[in-house]
């Protein structure tokens, strides 16, 4: 991507590696990179060149350079005075880092001479950058190369070894060339050359001078200098006046003051480190002073003397004249002394602990700063002999010692060395003396104990050194009455016991006992008593503090508050250090509360001393937050609600609200004064206590602090006034931290009140303090890199600049935190609006976020304005491209030089990656951008594309690179993330990027290479993310399979799939995702990192399985020994997963595994033939899941439900008789158990929505009301109730004797639980999946004796026939009859379903039970006996398949019925009468439809309002009809078929419907033979008529309509015999589907010639009816009988040789069925039957 590629590592990028920031982090990486480079590092600033002719000869003669890049190299050179070919170089260096335009702009910005002089200066910042970076490294190298603690320890020092011998001498030389350099000018380095840029060239001078003299100190901290290099040192400082004499000084202002004492402070520290003080020191004490380097080298001491001689004009020299006189001194004490004197007299006028002091604290703190903690270090040397040799008198002021002394114990290491030092010697002397005046002066001793704290031991020691003090000292104007002196006044005694404080009685106190000596000493102020009285400390500071209370309204109180700060200071550092001493200084830590209110409370508040107080109580919070503040809250110090916070806005309008002691602090004291300290201290005490996890109480009596500070503070603390610099930035930061940390508490549970976290969402995204937030995140990153780079120190880790940007960080993450949290709403925030504005020319907030991709001091500060990038991109209804405006293909270039530099902090790459994943879905403008795809052949019309220079594809494809996994540059996290990117284009079908990404080679190979590699075990998985990518692989190939067709699937890709079935990678990846959820069922789901990864990768895992059920063949998956293998894999995983019940992770795996597990049962059919037992697992899981969490086991519980279903009906289907199942009797009872607790959950829910008027949904897509809370049980047709009754029926099935169900009904009253809803249910008409899964569970059960007795006796009906009526309520008039009978398929539920349901359960009943349900029986015929006449009549004018449907099911219940016919007409003789008449004339219309085709057929058509009556039909009737004549042959076929259908039903209809006539009139054996039969039980069916029947309502059913029907069975069954003969054209027709009809159609055929001969002989016989009729009835009959006995022979004589399986299926009388040998045999039977009764007629 970039135009040159830079061939040397640039300075900031060596820098950036070796500081560890980079992706090169290895050992070896390291070593190599210092290997390559040491040369440069040595060769120091003299790398860079200047300018020669052969140089520029060579640069012309380069053809790789371009001759724009040669011109300006050349300008280059003249402006920085450096080589031509460097100037290339570092032109090229800076457009790969820090160009902020596009290449292609780049000739036109060379071209353009206002431009190029832009970039020229550019170029002349990056290049002063890069002189700094290289002095950083060696400066790093020398930092580190002997700290344990560091990584590259190693490889530092192989390095400092190789530059040791000649490091020193260069560098000097530098030095020296630098202060003696010329500065440029116009005249010598082209116009250009302004003030201003002679000025920068200045500062960076004093720069490189202050870097170079910080490498030499530390150099010459590990190794010895010569005497002559002191020498020489010594001069060259001389003649630069120690910084203050440069040679351009006249080019100084006053904001280079601070760079010039940095000089001026390193100068003093080589010469004094050169002195090697420390060995001085030691070769003092042990007597071997000969052995130091000065000792044998009179002539350089004698030229030092000289030389020192003429200093003690600057500051700076105070301390080397020191370290000279201690060296002289310790030497050759006898000689020269009064210039060692005269020079020691002149080092302290300059004040020189002072200086040490300032230059120290200038040096900065010593945390990570190794350069300060080496001068301390240094200077503690320094001071040690100095107080060892010589008197404290003589060195000065005590004070400005101990000052000294307390800096220099800031280095971490020196209390510890300290304590281990004799105390007679160095600073222990000075310990000692301030001993000497405690507590007189109180201040000193304590300063100096708090800096010797800085570890545990060391705590431990101030302790133990003040709980055990010895002397007390203080001082008398005049001599007091109570006191025996010695004569001469120099001891005391005393004659009485003294309390040493004037306090009330009870109160902590100190007593001097009766005798008690002391030392004295005149001094000016009276008499000073050294009391010798042991003591502790402790109490003393105890005493401190209650006299403060006691004088707190006096004038006394600054003068205590004096003594009592440095308690506070010590108390605060002893128990932030060491945490258990805390309890013994209880005494002292309970008095600071009532401290803190009395101070704050008074008229000019010591604002120290009180910030002192709250630091202490911040430390103490931080282990027990709930006490301090329980403490805290009495003292009114914090502010505070006056009335209890109701809502978010009284809070926001601070109604009730006080500010508190420290709110009137802050504005009364510090704003005016423009000092912090209890601000600074009051903001870390209360992000401690939100860090303290305080219970919700506590938090909500937080609020009034956070809306202090959100309301007062971060909107207006940039406008308050300050003092010192840095402040500011502190205070924002510390804001900044507070509100981060409450965003990052757990939410606290719903109450009416509003929570810390609430507040502050509310008040940042609605209030002033957001906009607050907005303007630090837009500081942008030029006035950050300003900030850097105007930090005197080198270190880089603290200064304002550090903390300018960990304010904006901090900025970012609170404003992520604030729109990921806010919750939603329609209104767009304050916030919302300031984020996303559009601002001209570049300057919106987003385009300034983008910008910090140019940011390179701290990788974590890009990250993050990359991640809110994200957040935004997300939520924001706007476009991120319009927004970088013209900056956009800039930005997108830097973007991508930092994804695809092989050096960049690889968590800046992943953030990238993930933001543009991010943007395919929801910024199409900026992700084309980035996508840079170009048309091939610039063609407009073309649809072919090709990469673009800038595109991120290029750099995806590298990363998934088979080639580059494993190396430095691309690990496993920026893996996953490049493909989760390209995951994101697939599922955005981003068709161009893909047709793009298909051309290039190796792609689906290099793609599919993760699932190919072996993985850890599960329990050693130590990079999570590998399995994320494992999984975005597996969903991209789904992803291209399903929406490729098979055909158009690139032979890779097919290739691929190949090796994967071939490589035996479905059994591995099914093995591993089987042991990955039997690992975490194993830990329970809490001993894995990785619980989203896996649930990722078994979620991939399952799109794969399922995509295979339907594309096996491209997926290779047709082997069925896999796929059984696979089925098992899934089948234990479930079960493994769901049988942890009280893990959720678990449990949502086993619910994803149950959903694949369904979809296999059903596609892989296969699989249950071949597998052994499936039923014992899932009745496992069933118990497990059965004992987790309802609410979340909802949707499992249904899956495995429907599992267990499909498993039982394929063992069904397998088996002609029922298995044996050993699980039945416990599934059984599991099953009835849920069935019934759902069962009951719906009863309650019906009545609560029938009782609140709520409507329950019934055919609600399950998918809604699953997202939604289920407060309320809902009917689904997947839903668990149903499922479970569903069940319930198929273990009934296999469940044939009825045993277990039996148990189970003891146990569980099931039966009047589902009743009881049913009853509900069908009265409300609601609940109508529920309603037929009871019902098809009770028909089912109804067909053995037990279960049919079981549900008569638990009252079916009086549950059933009354409420369903509610059912199919109608009106009188018929009119509704249409709505009766709907045409929604017969299949689907609906209530006429239910109805017919509940008619086929009462004629299993009746069958069943017989006698014992009679009566039941005719009350419901009694109470639905209009609905049932109006059924029987409405087949004549509706003839869908629900009506027919509807019309069978009653006709077959009236059939079960008519076996009672004697009962039936006792009770209801009049309804009997009018079923006979109706089932007569449904008779007669069965027959004329089934006669007459062409009628039924424009029945169908016309009636029924559509060409088809609903039925199953083809799928290629969905499609749009097209004028071609295939359609209209399917169409006819389609008619053809649903006309089969009707007439199936109708001929079923009409055979029940005979069959049960026969029941109505006389059996004719008996009508024959039986003389003394009573004809008038037996009504008249048939009136005397033989014509064939016109197809009208109101002609009466005759013998013509019985002879009809024959006429018509004869005919089909003559159909049904051309059917059979092989013959292609007949659509559809079979043997298989003749042979019921055949059936159907003879015992149609026989029950009418039983009906016909059984009502001639009734009219015969009968009485009543005339002679003349008889007669005429005979010769009819005789005629058309004889008609259709010879239609039968020669029907059953062509028949019978042709249909060997002609036999009679069962009738609903339960008669045998036949086979083929007795057809012929029973249609003899019938003939002879026929010839007998006709010659009876005849006789």
């Amino acid at each position: 991507m970039a135009a040159a590629e830079m061939c040397v590592r640039s300075s900031r990028e060596l820098w950036t590696i070796l500081i560890g920031r980079s992706a090169l982090r290895d050992q070896t990486q390291i070593e190599a990179e210092l290997d390559r480079n040491w040369e440069r590092l040595l060769s120091g600033l003299s790398y860079y060149k200047p300018p020669s002719s052969a140089s520029a000869e060579k640069l012309k003669a380069d053809k790789d350079v371009a001759p724009p890049m040669k011109d300006f190299g050349f300008r280059i050179s003249k402006f920085l005075g450096l080589d031509e070919q460097q100037s290339v170089q570092i032109l090229q260096c800076y457009l790969q880092e820090d160009y902020r335009g596009t290449r292609d702009a780049l000739k036109s910005v060379l071209q353009d001479e206002r431009q190029s002089q832009a970039l020229l200066l550019k170029v002349f910042d990056y290049y002063y950058e890069e002189r700094m970076c290289m002095l950083r490294c060696v400066l790093l190298l020398l930092t580190y190369f002997q700290d344990e603690r560091h990584p590259y320890r190693a490889e530092y020092s192989k390095c400092v070894d190789k530059l040791e011998k000649e490091l020193v001498f260069k560098y000097r030389h530098h030095f020296e060339q630098l202060f003696r350099a010329e500065a440029p000018s116009w005249e010598t380095h082209g116009n250009l050359m302004t003030e201003r840029q002679v000025s920068r060239w200045f500062l960076q001078c004093l720069r490189e001078q202050a870097l170079l003299l910080e490498i030499i100190f530390l150099y010459y901290a590990y190794f010895e200098m010569a005497p002559n290099d002191l020498l020489a040192f010594t001069k060259i400082f001389k003649d630069q006046g120690f910084g203050s004499r440069q040679t351009n000084r006249h080019l100084v202002d006053k904001s280079m003051d601070a760079l010039i004492d940095r000089i001026g402070y390193f100068s003093s520290l080589i010469l004094v480190e050169g002195m090697d003080i420390d060995f001085l020191h030691k070769c003092a004490l042990e007597d071997r002073t000969e052995e130091h380097q000065f000792a044998n080298t009179p002539a350089v001491c004698k030229e030092m003397d000289q030389l020192l001689q003429t200093f003690g004009d600057i500051p700076h020299h105070a301390p080397v004249l020191l370290a000279w006189v201690l060296l002289r001194h310790t030497l050759s004490p006898d000689e020269s002394s009064p210039v060692i004197r005269r020079i020691g007299n002149t080092s302290l006028q300059l004040g020189v602990f002072q200086y040490l002091t300032s230059m120290l604290k200038a040096l900065g703190g010593s945390g990570n700063n190794c350069t300060a903690s080496t001068a301390r270090m240094c200077v503690y040397g320094l001071i040690s002999f100095v107080i060892t040799s010589f008197e404290e008198d003589a060195l000065g002021s005590q004070q400005h010692l101990i000052d000294a002394a307390c800096e220099v114990l800031a280095a971490p290491s020196l209390a510890e060395l300290f304590w281990e030092t004799k105390p007679t010697l160095g600073l222990g002397m000075i310990l000692d003396s301030a001993m000497g005046m405690f507590p007189q002066k109180i201040g000193p001793l304590l300063q100096l104990l708090t800096a010797l704290l800085s570890d545990k031991s060391t705590a431990k020691r101030v302790y133990s050194f003040l709980d055990k003090m010895s002397y007390y000292t203080e001082v008398y104007k005049r001599k007091p009455n109570d006191i025996l002196s010695h004569e001469d006044e120099t001891i005391w005694r005393r004659q009485t016991p003294k309390l040493i404080y004037p306090l009330g009685l009870g109160q902590t106190n100190l007593r001097m006992p009766l005798g008690t000596l002391g030392q004295v000493v005149l001094g000016e102020q009276g008499y000073m008593v050294r009391w010798d009285y042991s003591y502790s400390c402790w109490t003393l500071f105890t005493c401190e503090i209650e006299m403060l209370l006691h004088v707190v309204s006096t004038a006394d109180v600054i003068q205590h508050c004096q003594r009592v700060k440095p308690i506070l200071d010590l108390v605060h550092k002893v128990i932030s250090t060491d945490w258990s001493i805390s309890d013994c200084l209880l005494p002292i830590t309970s008095r600071i509360y009532m401290l803190l209110q009395r101070l704050t409370s008074v008229i000019n508040p010591p604002i120290d001393v009180i910030a002192s107080c709250v630091n202490c109580l911040t430390v103490l919070a931080a282990r027990m937050p709930a006490k301090v503040w329980a403490d805290l809250h009495h003292t009114g110090f914090l502010p505070f609600a006056s009335s209890p916070v109701t809502s978010i806005a009284q809070s926001i309008s601070a109604e009730g609200m006080k500010a508190g002691n420290y709110g009137n602090l802050l504005i009364l004291i510090e704003q005016p004064q423009g000092e912090y300290a209890v601000t600074i201290a009051f903001l870390r005490l209360i992000t401690t206590l939100v860090k303290g996890q305080l219970g919700s109480t506590q938090n909500k009596g937080l609020i009034p602090c956070v809306l202090l500070v959100l309301k007062e503070m971060l909107p207006t603390y940039h406008k308050w006034r300050y003092n010192a610099y840095g402040v500011r930035e502190r205070i924002g930061c510390l804001i900044l931290e507070l509100i981060h940390a409450i965003l990052n508490l757990n939410p606290e549970g719903e109450g009416s009140a509003p929570s810390l976290q609430s507040l502050c969402i509310y008040s940042l995204a609605n209030t002033e303090a957001g906009q607050a937030v907005v303007y630090i995140m837009g500081v942008g990153v030029d006035t950050i890199d300003v900030v850097m780079a105007a930090q005197p120190s080198s270190g880089g880790s603290e200064g304002p600049g550090q903390m300018l940007i960990q304010t904006v960080k901090l900025a970012f993450s609170v404003t992520n935190n604030v729109i990921r949290l806010k919750p939603p709403s329609d209104n767009v925030s304050p916030l919302e609006q300031a984020l996303t504005q559009h601002g001209g020319h570049g300057n919106n907030l987003i385009a300034i976020l983008a910008k910090y991709i140019y940011h390179k001091h701290d990788p974590a500060l890009p990250r993050l304005a990359i991640q809110l990038l994200k957040r935004l991109a997300t939520v924001a209804p706007m476009s991120v491209y319009a927004c970088l405006g013209s900056d956009a293909a800039a930005i997108r270039d830097a973007f991508l030089t930092r994804l695809q530099s092989k050096t960049e902090d690889m968590r800046i790459k992943v953030m990238i990656l993930e933001f543009l994943t991010i943007a395919v879905e929801t910024q199409p403008g900026l992700i084309e951008l980035f996508l840079n795809l170009e048309l091939k052949n610039g063609a407009e019309g073309s649809k072919e594309f090709l990469l673009g220079e800038w595109s991120c594809l290029q750099v995806v494809l590298e990363l998934i690179d088979s080639r580059q996994q494993g190396k430095y540059w691309c690990p496993p996290l920026l893996h996953r993330a490049a493909l989760s990117f390209l995951h994101a284009l697939w599922q955005d079908r981003r068709d161009s990027a893909i047709s793009v990404l298909h051309t290039k080679e190796k792609f689906w190979e290099n793609l599919a290479t993760p699932l190919f590699g072996t993985l850890p075990p599960p329990s050693e998985t130590t990079e999570p993310c590998i399995l994320e990518t494992c999984a975005l692989v597996m969903k991209i190939i789904c992803l291209e399979i399903y929406y490729v067709a098979s055909g158009s699937l690139e032979k890779s890709l097919k290739d691929t799939l190949v090796k994967f079935s071939s490589s035996k990678r479905y059994e591995y990846w099914s093995m591993y995702v089987t042991s990955l959820v039997y690992h975490m069922a194993e830990t329970e789901g809490d001993g894995i990192r990785s619980v989203t990864e896996c649930q990722m990768l078994v979620s991939a895992w399952r799109m794969l399985l399922i995509l295979s059920t339907s594309h096996s063949d491209v997926m290779q998956l047709t082997d069925g020994s896999v796929r059984e293998q696979l089925f098992l894999d899934v089948l234990s995983g479930t079960k493994a997963a769901l049988l942890v019940p009280m893990s959720v992770p678990c449990l949502r795996l086993g619910s994803m595994l149950a959903t694949l597990l369904l979809i296999l049962l059903k596609q892989w059919k296969s699989v249950l033939v071949s597998a052994p037992d499936i039923l014992d697992p899932l009745a496992q899981v069933l118990e497990s899941i059965l004992q987790a969490d309802q609410q979340l086991m909802e949707r499992t519980k249904a899956k495995v439900f429907s599992a267990l279903l499909s498993v039982l009906q394929s063992l069904q289907q397998k088996e002609d008789e029922p298995p044996h199942i050993p699980q039945l009797p416990q599934l059984l009872l599991s099953v009835c158990e849920t069935a019934q607790e759902e069962t009951l959950a719906l009863l309650d829910s019906t009545r609560h929505a029938a009782v609140f008027g709520e409507s329950v949904s019934e055919d609600k897509d399950s998918m809604e009301t699953d997202t939604a809370p289920r407060a309320l049980h809902k009917d689904q047709r997947d839903g668990v109730c149903v499922l479970a009754l569903h069940l319930a029926k198929e273990l009934c099935k296999m469940d044939v004797e009825g045993d277990h169900w039996l148990q189970v009904m003891r146990k569980l009253p099931v039966i009047p639980s589902i009743l009881g809803t049913l009853e509900l249910s069908l009265r409300l008409k609601q609940n109508l999946h529920f309603t037929e899964a009871a019902l098809h569970l009770l028909l089912r059960m109804s067909h053995t004796q037990q279960g049919a007795a079981a549900v008569a006796g638990a009252g079916v009906i009086q549950s059933i026939c009354l409420p369903l009526l509610s059912v199919h309520e109608i009106s009188t008039n018929g009119a509704s009859q249409s709505s009766g009978f709907s045409r929604k398929s017969q299949d689907a539920p609906s209530w006429p379903g239910v109805y017919r349901l509940s008619m086929s359960l009462m004629e299993s009943l009746l069958k069943t039970l017989r006698y014992n349900f009679l009566n039941d029986a005719l009350d419901f015929v009694g109470v639905h006996q209009e609905r049932i006449l109006q059924c029987l009549n409405a087949v004549r004018t509706v003839q869908s398949l629900a009506c027919l449907d509807e019309a069978d099911h009653t006709v077959g219940f009236l059939l079960q019925l008519s076996h009672f016919c004697k009962e039936w007409q006792f009770h209801l003789p009049q309804l009997l009468r009018d079923v006979q008449v109706n089932l007569c004339y449904l008779c007669q219309t069965c027959t004329y439809l089934l006669h007459s085709k062409k009628m039924l057929r424009h029945y169908l058509q016309t009636k029924n309002g559509d060409a088809i009556p609903a039925g199953p039909l083809p799928r290629s009737q969905r499609a749009p009809q097209t004028p071609s004549k295939q359609p209209s042959s399917e169409e006819e076929q389609a008619e053809h078929r649903a006309l089969q259908t009707v007439q199936c039903s109708l001929l079923k209809i009409l055979s029940k419907t005979l069959a049960a006539l026969r029941h109505f009139t006389p059996d004719f054996c008996q009508i024959l033979l039986d003389q003394s039969l009573d004809l008038a039980q037996y009504n008249i069916l048939f009136v005397l008529s033989f014509t064939t029947p016109a197809f009208e309502s109101d002609v009466a059913p005759s013998f013509g309509t019985l002879l009809a029907t024959i006429n018509v069975s004869l005919s089909m069954l003559g159909e049904v015999e051309k059917k059979k003969e092989p013959a292609p054209s007949n659509v559809g027709s079979s043997f298989e589907e003749t042979k019921p009809v055949k059936s159907l159609l003879m015992f149609s055929m026989e029950n009418c010639f039983h009906v016909l001969i059984s009502q001639a002989v009734r009219y015969l016989k009968d009485p009543t009816v005339h002679l003349r009729d008889k007669q005429r009835m005979k010769q009819e009959l005789s005629s058309e009988l004889s008609t259709l006995l010879s239609s039968l022979n020669r029907y059953f004589r062509r028949g019978s040789s042709s249909s060997p399986a002609g036999g009679l299926l069962p009738s609903p009388q339960g008669k045998p069925s036949a086979s083929g040998s007795k057809s012929g045999l029973e249609g003899q039977d019938l003939i002879q039957l026929v010839q007998a009764f006709v010659k009876h007629v005849q006789r």
